[in-house]
């Protein structure tokens, strides 16, 4: 198949800058592609990289996108090396129909109509406290708290009074971003194994290189431990998968990699996956939900809480930024 290539850069600014362990993160940047096949079928991709987390940067997947030619084919996108994950994502989702420039998306065959079905993402520090209650009122049931960010002693203050604070049906994540030691990672894994089950696992407490002793704590507490940072892309997580981790996945299929051969992967292996965000825009976020879909084995909230974040676009902004260049 022959397409017709064209990209935009495009860029957000966050409401509120994302603070974590990797640093503060103020703008959004990431490149929307477009195909049109033969029939003048027009499909949109996104290409949204977060470096830090392994993927390559946004210079190098406009690198990548400007030496293509304006006509390229099937064979051209399922070559893009590994090395460019984000790019690898955009271009594959582009060849499914996920959304027409005439008319909508496609259904997802799960239920991503509810905000039940989402993880809300609550900011850092002590702000945590102030804006769960809004997520609960519209419908949020799951919620996800980065720690690793503060001094220790003064999260688990903060920790204490939002665990009491939430409802007793409500969910929470706490998501490390690997920046624990081992010690105070034994610290907030103790302490979670006092809220079972409201504590629903604790997301990559450790750096990628301390992959065996998550394996330890995984053992040594029952709060589970999910990996994140260690399972960016197909290669680690087919790694961690061999060396035996059976607990829980956090997928970002936005950097992630190839959508058919996570795919092929998932058919041959049952894991126990958490579809989440990388911050993008509606184009990646149902090519991921897409993927959610179909490649989820379980009723787990997907970390696609995250439009608080936003200001919301206008309904026009696709075709605004194809005719502003």
């Amino acid at each position: 198949m022959i397409y017709q290539f064209s990209f935009r850069y495009f860029s957000q600014k966050f409401t509120k800058p994302i603070i974590t362990n990797h640093g503060v993160w103020e703008i959004r940047e990431s490149i929307i592609i477009c195909l049109i096949d033969e029939k003048y079928h027009i499909t949109w991709g996104e290409i949204s990289p977060i470096s830090w987390f392994g993927s390559e940067t946004i210079e190098q997947a406009l690198d990548f996108c400007r030496q293509l030619p304006q006509t390229i084919t099937t064979e051209i996108i399922f070559a893009i090396p590994d090395n460019l994950p984000a790019c690898q994502f955009a271009f594959e989702s582009a060849l499914a129909v996920n959304l027409t420039h005439e008319g909508g998306f496609r259904l997802c065959s799960r239920d991503f109509q509810s905000p039940g079905a989402y993880s809300g993402l609550l900011p850092a520090g002590k702000s945590a406290l102030n804006q769960w209650s809004n997520l609960w009122e519209q419908g949020y049931k799951t919620f996800k708290w980065k720690i690793g960010v503060n001094e220790i002693n003064q999260e688990l203050e903060i920790f204490d009074l939002l665990i009491s604070s939430l409802p007793t049906s409500a969910k929470l994540r706490l998501d490390a971003n690997g920046g624990l030691t081992y010690q105070q990672a034994k610290l907030w894994l103790k302490k979670c194994d006092q809220f079972l089950p409201k504590i629903e696992f604790i997301e990559q407490p450790l750096s990628v290189d301390k992959f065996t002793a998550m394996q330890e704590l995984s053992k040594l507490y029952l709060t589970p431990i999910a990996l994140d940072e260690s399972i960016a892309n197909l290669h680690q997580l087919e790694s961690c998968f061999q060396q035996g981790w059976r607990g829980i996945f956090v997928i970002k299929p936005g950097i992630f990699g190839s959508p058919s051969r996570l795919r092929e992967f998932c058919k041959q292996h049952q894991i126990d996956m958490v579809f989440s965000s990388v911050f993008e825009t509606e184009i990646g976020r149902q090519a991921s939900l897409q993927l959610a879909s179909e490649l989820s084995t379980n009723n787990r909230a997907v970390g696609f809480g995250i439009n608080h974040f936003f200001q919301q676009q206008e309904a026009n902004w696709l075709e605004s930024l194809w005719k502003t260049f």
